[in-house]
């Protein structure tokens, strides 16, 4: 999760989703409330981390924080300097995750290709949206923060190019870096917001409506793919943290594409990627507890 979180237009949230810790993460979020303090007082700290499910947020965190300090430099650089082969990596990567959550959907329904399509429309609406102005405000950060997460554990949308999107990357990105306290602040408690709220309703809707959900995820991971199509030509740049970034472009034909297109090898790694996710659901099955 962490090293899809590196990527923008890759989610965190569909690594979570292939190798089956999603329901799980849903769930451990949505136990995070303040009835867990009366649990701690009333039964101690051992009772509160296993309501809190501790060891595997712990460890969740952990993973994440390991792979985004040890992967950032490197999945930075071949963002730059090979951004056809890393991008095809990733495409095989995200087709195979849209076979796989598919798959997991017991039955379809007319709700359900419908509830697909719609995923589909919504995620490549927002992919294509164009860049914000960010307004400064406490309020618009409040809101990015609280979208921003709401986007990382969505399967197919980037938390970090929804942040692009409204304009808030530099923001947020000089605010760390200055030690900004207010806007981190502010950021962090939209985030933590949009994380409780819509991990809430996400339990609720696998509650109810499992195939429907799926079948919406689905959809959001098919309309990311226009995100993350290897060959692009940039038509506009920003500079974030003295940084040239792309912020719209353009899918083109390899044949078409600007610089040197690397078809072999960019199918070689978009085959990778898509075995790869097959490997992550064999390891799955293996780790899952016999009934």
């Amino acid at each position: 999760m962490g090293a899809a979180d590196v990527v923008p237009g890759v989610s965190g949230g569909t690594i979570a989703f292939i190798s089956g810790i999603y329901e799980e993460l849903i769930t451990s979020i949505n136990n995070i409330r303040p009835a867990l303090l009366g649990i701690w007082r009333r039964q101690g700290f051992r009772a509160f981390w296993q309501a809190l499910n501790g060891n595997f947020l712990l460890a969740l965190v952990l993973g994440i924080a390991t792979s985004v300090l040890s992967l950032a430099k490197g999945i930075s650089w071949l963002l730059t300097e090979e951004p056809v082969l890393i991008w095809s990596f990733f495409f095989g990567l995200v087709v195979a995750s849209i076979l796989y959550v598919a798959r997991a959907i017991g039955r379809w329904t007319p709700g359900g290709i419908l509830a697909l399509l719609v995923g589909a429309a919504l995620a490549y609406l927002v992919v294509s949206l164009p860049v914000s102005e960010d307004t400064g405000g406490m309020g618009y950060l409040f809101l990015s923060g609280a979208l921003a997460i709401c986007a990382m554990i969505l399967p197919g949308i980037s938390g970090a190019f929804i942040l692009v999107l409204l304009g808030s990357y530099k923001t947020v990105l000089d605010a760390v870096h200055e030690r900004d306290l207010q806007i981190i602040v502010v950021v962090g408690l939209g985030a933590v917001f949009g994380l409780l709220s819509f991990a809430r309703l996400l339990k609720w809707m696998f509650a109810r409506y499992r195939d429907l959900t799926l079948a919406l995820l689905t959809g959001f991971i098919a309309g990311s793919l226009r995100k993350i199509w290897p060959w692009k030509e940039v038509l506009e740049t920003q500079v974030f943290d003295g940084k040239v970034v792309p912020v719209r472009e353009a899918g083109v034909w390899p044949w078409d594409y600007p610089g040197e297109p690397r078809l072999g090898l960019a199918i070689a790694l978009a085959i990778a990627g898509f075995a790869l996710i097959f490997l992550l659901e064999g390891l799955a099955r293996q780790k899952k507890p016999a009934p």
